[in-house]
């Protein structure tokens, strides 16, 4: 008898160490890395914090982020850029490694598993929605990490930056206006983003845990989320 209970207790303190050797081994795999902050770019210094190319050799990478001197937004999904900048007052996406960043998160992920999600509403409500669903799936929401969405919002607002050369204040509001703005309506879409409570000021908003870039599946418009509203996405969260 003192045989088997041994034999349960040991199985379950096996299983126990080997599901938490996992979950370290996960949360090192995915590692969210960040060059340059929004702090730093509000207090005047928009000079190159990182330079693209040097992750032009990273397989399954995502990130955003602000092109030096905050001339352009950065978006890559799966190692592919679709990098926009204002060019004579039109948008332009290219897909070039070769251009720095004043501000870049970025993080490699093999792997997602995905979640559909209905009547979400708001930015606000979809923010919560991420949450609820990282930590009902096992994900550390003490630490920054990536997502992705999928889908066809009622609206979306963008912007990609331009800013005036030798302007030194900036604020949130001269950010949004710098460059090109719109709005897009019922297009197809796809999001990368980055969830984190404790970068405020670093590389999300004060007001906001979440930072988000999209672009249209046919890769015409490229650029940062302001606000939207969404019905049915598909979520994407690291495995």
């Amino acid at each position: 008898m003192f045989k088997s209970i041994y034999k349960i207790v040991f199985v379950f303190v096996t299983i126990l160490i080997a599901s938490c050797e996992s979950k370290v081994k996960e949360d090192h795999k995915i590692e969210v890395k960040h060059a340059g902050a929004l702090k730093t770019i509000m207090s005047g210094d928009i000079q190159s914090a990182i330079s693209l190319d040097s992750l032009s050799n990273k397989k399954n990478l995502y990130a955003l982020g602000a092109m030096e001197k905050l001339k352009g937004e950065i978006q890559i999904f799966n190692s592919k850029p679709s990098n926009s900048r204002v060019i004579d007052s039109s948008l332009q996406v290219n897909n070039s490694y070769n251009l720095n960043a004043s501000l870049l998160v970025y993080a490699e992920v093999e792997a997602w598993n995905e979640f559909r999600i209905e009547n979400i509403g708001s930015k606000e409500n979809l923010e919560m929605i991420i949450f609820e669903t990282a930590r009902a799936q096992g994900i550390n929401i003490e630490k920054p990490f990536p997502f992705l969405l999928k889908g066809v919002p009622e609206y979306l607002d963008w912007h990609v930056i331009d800013w005036v050369d030798g302007d030194t204040l900036h604020t949130h509001k001269k950010h949004k206006e710098s460059g090109l703005n719109d709005r897009i309506t019922k297009e197809d879409i796809e999001i990368v983003g980055f969830y984190s409570t404790k970068h405020k000021a670093v590389f999300t908003h004060h007001s906001t845990n979440i930072h988000m870039h999209f672009k249209t599946t046919d890769n015409s418009v490229a650029a940062h989320i302001d606000d939207l509203e969404l019905n049915t996405v598909v979520l994407s969260l690291p495995k």
